[in-house]
């Protein structure tokens, strides 16, 4: 892509004068996701007008392109660009709708050239999805914290060396970059920008009728994986997130309870009020049941299994697995099935205490 300075933090974001309260320019990656441009642009477009108008009067919002040719989403619905790329001071901001990480190198250098003026120029730049990841090889994150998806998180560390994003939140704002998750939460982070900028009775009147329920502030834990523990703590989601996301080098509780800047007796007592667990046991848990689902949905190794799960070998994850589903991997493997939780908990606790 070529060496690329970039500016120096700004101190305040870009003021454009006339025309709507909010304005955005969107840039769309080849194979993007539909999802989360459409869930982001129909924020805009519900808070523009009165009802369900959709005139651009409050907000304005243009696709931007190098050509005219229409850009193809993931899905294969295609979207045509409303216009060339031009000034780009004439947004609020510029968001980079990201899609499949194998397109990713096929965003062209017109892009990250217009990504590169704008950020001379003090605009705001927004990456949602893997748009975080554009951003990043564009040069435009260094020295800021970024969101990206839980399910992309072990693609940004391969790609990206010696970086940690955030994935245990649904967006981030720091200064003048502003980065989430995609899906859903494309939504809210265009909430929070259409109650900056317009107030709060338009964000919430488009999520109402989006059907979603009022605006998630940015600390808002990620749904991750499917878990089997159900509870609405947003202290106990964000901490079983973060074990999820460091399976395979499993942190002590100690160590996700710093994360969080708690102490580790808040977070044993949040986890014994939601879930009647220990932190231990529901680590453990998220490991033995991911250990689980590969067995059953891969033809990975043993072997291989337990490394992925955080187990020192085999062995040792064998034993837990018993434990807590009362039968063996290679078992499970086999198409048996058995075990329950509850008769389970107690040797878990011990076991996963002598694990930390």
């Amino acid at each position: 892509m070529g060496s690329f300075s970039p500016p120096p933090f700004n101190t305040g974001f870009h003021h454009r004068t006339g025309g709507p309260r909010l304005s955005v320019g969107f840039l769309l990656t080849k194979r993007f996701t539909l999802c989360a441009f459409a869930n982001f642009v129909d924020v805009l477009r519900l808070a523009a007008d009165e009802g369900d108008r959709s005139r651009h009067i409050l907000c304005d919002w243009k696709i931007l392109s190098d050509t005219s040719a229409s850009i193809p989403s993931s899905s294969g619905v295609s979207v045509q660009p409303n216009e060339r790329f031009g000034d780009p001071t004439r947004f609020d901001y510029i968001v980079v709708i990201g899609g499949l990480i194998d397109e990713i190198d096929d965003f062209g250098s017109e892009y990250i050239d217009y990504l590169r003026q704008a950020a001379r120029a003090g605009v705001p730049l927004v990456g949602v999805c893997t748009g975080a990841f554009l951003l990043h090889r564009a040069g435009l994150l260094h020295g800021y914290k970024c969101c990206v998806s839980w399910f992309h998180h072990r693609d940004f560390l391969e790609q990206f060396d010696g970086l940690n994003p955030v994935s245990d939140q649904i967006f981030v704002v720091d200064r003048d970059r502003l980065t989430c998750s995609g899906g859903a939460s494309s939504a809210h982070l265009a909430a929070h920008l259409v109650e900056k900028h317009v107030g709060r009775a338009q964000a919430s009147k488009s999520l109402h009728i989006m059907i979603i329920d009022d605006p998630l502030t940015a600390d808002k834990p990620q749904p991750g994986l499917p878990l089997d523990f159900k509870t609405q703590d947003p202290i106990v989601l964000r901490a079983l997130l973060i074990a999820q996301q460091n399976i395979e080098t499993p942190l002590s509780v100690a160590d996700i309870a710093e994360r969080m800047k708690i102490s580790k007796r808040q977070l044993e007592r949040r986890f014994q009020s939601a879930l009647g667990l220990s932190p231990q046991v529901a680590f453990m848990d998220l490991r033995l049941t991911l250990a689980r689902h590969l067995l059953e949905t891969t033809d990975r190794s043993i072997t291989t299994i337990a490394v992925t799960c955080g187990f020192c070998d085999s062995s040792h994850m064998s034993r837990m697995f018993r434990r807590r589903f009362g039968h063996s991997p290679f078992e499970t493997r086999a198409g048996l099935s058995g075990g329950d939780r509850a008769e389970a908990a107690d040797d878990l606790e011990i076991i996963a205490h002598q694990d930390q």
